[in-house]
């Protein structure tokens, strides 16, 4: 179990505590014992990576425990609406994916199911197995252009070509034709 000085820490980061930020907590459990670090060990670079399927609380833990963060692209978001955290070391070369029990903590109210969360061990709270895809690959810097409709400045990757001139997914028109 996570000592209570990290949830503490967690809970401040977020800036308060609840049943999102203590199943993400958890997660960090989770990956920390699956995939054998040191609690307290944040990444510094890139050695740790984290997808997340939600947007949810549980995010926060994440970046606060684990060093992941949007910036350091080692926080990699794959919405699909589950609370579930892929964990990748690249030292190790071993994974993780923790996805929250069906029926976690059902008929409980809710400050009584954030006290079962963070009381309960990870094992109990998660179903845990194998992430379905491989590690992704390193953050990498791109170029930027600049989009021929609002001028701003936009890295190549999220660019697309519209009557033959960069435009930015804001900008872009695309075309779909649905039913076939």
């Amino acid at each position: 179990m996570l000592s209570a000085d990290l949830w503490e820490k967690a809970a401040r980061f977020h800036g308060h505590k609840c049943p999102g930020l203590a199943m993400g907590f958890k997660a960090c459990e989770g990956a920390i014992a699956q995939l054998g670090l040191s609690e307290g060990d944040a990444s510094v670079d890139e050695e740790l990576v984290c997808v997340v399927e939600n947007d949810a609380c549980g995010v926060d833990a994440v970046q606060a425990l684990l060093g992941c963060t949007y910036g350091k692209g080692n926080l990699i978001s794959r919405l699909r609406g589950k609370m579930a955290f892929s964990f990748f070391s690249r030292e190790s070369g071993r994974s993780v994916r923790l996805c929250l029990k069906p029926g976690c903590g059902e008929g409980l109210d809710r400050a009584a199911f954030q006290d079962y969360l963070v009381s309960t061990p990870y094992e109990q709270l998660f179903d845990i197995g194998t992430p379905s895809y491989g590690l992704p690959e390193s953050a990498r810097i791109f170029r930027s252009q600049r989009c021929s409709v609002c001028g701003e400045k936009t890295a190549e990757y999220a660019l697309r070509l519209q009557d033959g001139k960069p435009v930015c997914l804001d900008c872009y028109d695309p075309y779909e034709r649905e039913g076939f």
